[in-house]
């Protein structure tokens, strides 16, 4: 792909705007990796180092494309170099699975050889085992016959104890038995003596309610007596209270008729007045200007004046 004159100027100018600032940058990178110091930054000081030989490879093949952009106005050797970079990258791809098969292969025989190992310190292992297994039978089956020995022993032992505490919890049982009995005697007895009390204080209560019935039953004949009276009165006072009533209403009638006779007689006097206002109103009016019976004979006279006059000028036009 060919470019213009102006477009491939203007492209060279750009790329090598780009280079030096590259080769600015591969500089900054060369000054960090200078100061980085020690054991513990080696790993960011050969970062640094492949940064800045990276910067320096670009800005080389920047000034190429650019020179070439100048002298044939294409980028032919661009995509020659991307095709390289291309190869190159395929390569190593291909290089590290390589590597990696080559590790998985190894990292395969070890485990392999770790398991045989295994197996082998296993088997020893079980074989030991097996030794201590058999001396361990040996001494359990010595210990069975003295452990039935002593078990034996020991079952005496302990039914000669079981015996013995028989004995005395038999004997601690009866001394109970004979404690319980002697407690239910005297339960019994306050049994009874409670429920002597309790019978007189039956007794004593029922007494208490007889009296407490006969005193209810007075109490509600009293009672019975003062709402039968105060029955009576309520119906004389209700009696009382509807004839009030009836004298109220009456006279509240009374008081609206004496009110709507007045008020009538009020609007009677108010359109009385205003009806001789408004005449003397209209005969002063009419007596101002002289109309209706107020007409003066001179006014007459001027008007027939007027008149004629009017009639000559009309006959001179």
């Amino acid at each position: 792909m060919r470019l213009s004159r102006i477009e491939s100027l203007a492209a060279a100018a750009v790329l090598e705007d780009c280079s030096d600032e590259l080769d600015v940058l591969g500089l900054t990178v060369a000054l960090r990796a200078d100061k980085q110091r020690g054991p513990a930054r080696a790993k960011e000081k050969v970062r640094l180092t492949n940064l800045r030989r990276d910067c320096q490879s670009i800005s080389q093949q920047v000034l190429k494309l650019s020179s070439e952009l100048e002298e044939k106005q294409s980028f032919s050797s661009l995509l020659a170099v991307l095709e390289e970079v291309k190869q190159e990258r395929e390569a190593e791809e291909m290089k590290r699975q390589a590597k990696a098969e080559l590790r998985q292969r190894i990292t395969t025989l070890q485990r392999q050889q770790a398991e045989v190992q295994q197996r082998i310190s296993t088997l020893k292992e079980r074989s030991v085992l097996a030794e201590k297994l058999q001396e361990q039978l040996d001494d359990q089956k010595n210990r069975k016959a003295v452990k039935k020995i002593l078990e034996e022993k020991r079952m005496a032992l302990q039914l000669e104890q079981v015996l013995s505490n028989n004995r005395k919890a038999e004997k601690q049982l009866e001394d109970q038995r004979e404690m319980v009995q002697i407690q239910l005697t005297e339960e019994r007895e306050v049994h009874e003596k409670s429920v002597k009390f309790l019978q007189n204080r039956q007794e004593e209560l029922q007494l208490l309610q007889q009296r407490w019935q006969r005193r209810t039953v007075q109490m509600l004949q009293e009672k019975k007596l003062e709402v039968a009276t105060v029955c009576c009165k309520r119906t004389l006072n209700l009696d009382k209270l509807s004839e009030m009533r009836r004298k109220i209403r009456e006279m509240e009638r009374v008081v609206m008729e004496d009110r709507e006779e007045q008020e009538k007689l009020r609007q009677q006097q108010r359109e009385a007045r205003a009806a001789t206002k408004v005449q003397e109103w209209w005969r002063g009016c009419m007596a101002r200007r002289g109309l209706g019976s107020f007409k003066k004979a001179d006014d007459k006279k001027g008007e027939k004046k007027k008149r004629k006059k009017k009639k000559e000028v009309m006959k001179k036009k």
